[in-house]
């Protein structure tokens, strides 16, 4: 079939699931990669930790502790280093329903995507450690001993939810490319948006201290702005 010919729900049904799984073993095989240096991404994940306590310790508390660990840090090195595949499949899955004009979006978007995640996990591993700091002083005579797979739980959906995050004015973006939104909407709309990110941001960050919150908020609606202008004079809409 090409894909000016229209297909059967089967027909979409089957290429659906072949995408998935290439996604799924893109996600694994990256995974087992990621493994090879778990002792290296430890280091990497465990340092904004030490930071903000030198003296502190991770801990286990019973034996299959590290194996869960383990498998973690191979679903997140999974996730961050296969989400090119994963978006891509995403990508050639929705292409034959698009017109000509949306297609020539899609690639850049993509990319963008992907960048945008990337620069959301990196900045959250930023000001880790100053939230950690702040989480870990609040009582200065408790030893700050944790349990390994609850720091790990902890750190890895911090930095997954910075970088999902970060990655919103791609949304906002398509969505004016196919007409739903104008840069006129995004400009009316400017006090609700700066009160959703604030409020976003306080439900993401770890602490409550205006040094953190300060630090998403800042950037996110910065975001907003730049894709108000993308629209504006991009898209011309």
């Amino acid at each position: 079939m090409t894909a000016d010919r229209p297909q059967s729900i089967l027909s979409h049904l089957d290429e659906l699931r072949w995408r998935v799984l290439k996604s799924a073993v893109a996600v694994v095989v990256l995974g087992v990669l990621a493994l090879i240096f778990v002792d290296e991404l430890r280091v990497i994940l465990e340092r904004p930790f030490y930071l903000a306590d030198p003296d502190a310790a991770l801990q286990t508390f019973d034996a299959t502790e590290q194996w869960g660990v383990l498998m973690r840090v191979g679903l997140f090195g999974g996730l961050i280093l296969g989400s090119p595949v994963v978006l891509y499949q995403t990508w050639a899955f929705i292409v034959p329903a698009l017109t000509p004009k949306e297609k020539r979006w899609a690639i850049p978007l993509v990319s963008s995507f992907v960048l945008l995640f990337a620069v959301g996990v990196f900045f959250a591993y930023w000001i880790l450690p100053r939230g950690l700091e702040f989480l870990l002083g609040i009582f200065p005579d408790i030893e700050n001993n944790l349990r390994m797979a609850s720091y790990y739980s902890f750190v890895l959906r911090f930095l997954l939810a910075f970088g999902v995050a970060f990655t919103y004015p791609i949304f906002l973006f398509s969505a004016a490319a196919v007409g739903v939104i104008s840069s006129a909407k995004l400009a009316r709309g400017r006090r609700w948006a700066f009160l959703i990110v604030v409020i976003v941001a306080a439900l993401i960050t770890p602490t409550g201290d205006a040094f953190t919150l300060l630090a998403l908020s800042l950037p996110l609606y910065a975001m907003y702005e730049g894709t108000y202008w993308l629209i504006r004079l991009i898209l011309k809409k």
